[in-house]
């Protein structure tokens, strides 16, 4: 039977991203004990889907997290990316980068996290 875990690579990536703003790709991989491939297709999928964005910065690449998106996955109530993180890294976006007064406005104050 193979071994499973609460938190899919897709999330675990964007944890270790959200600690290690400018952690690279083979990093990522060794952390999770994957390959490359994989890792460098999870993160152009959350960079897809929104939940991060990727800035060129000389040989490496810095990450922003949108930690006011919701999470995918249908809850009872609305969860947002942040408040997932907050639990996976014990941190979380500071004060200063809260959500957004209005969720429906994506560019407000805090709105993303340069990590």
């Amino acid at each position: 039977m193979a071994e499973w875990t609460f938190i899919t690579n897709h999330g675990a990536v964007l944890a270790l991203i959200a600690q290690h703003g400018r952690i690279t790709a083979k990093e990522i991989a060794e952390t999770l004990q994957l390959t490359e491939r994989p890792v460098r297709r999870i993160i152009a999928e959350l960079e897809a889907a929104g939940y991060l964005r990727k800035q060129r910065v000389g040989r490496s690449n810095w990450y922003r997290v949108r930690y006011d998106l919701p999470l995918r996955r249908t809850m009872p109530r609305e969860v947002a990316v942040g408040d997932l993180l907050r639990l996976l890294t014990r941190d979380g976006p500071p004060e200063a980068d809260a959500a957004p007064t209005d969720p429906t406005d994506p560019q407000g104050p805090g709105a993303h996290r340069q990590t």
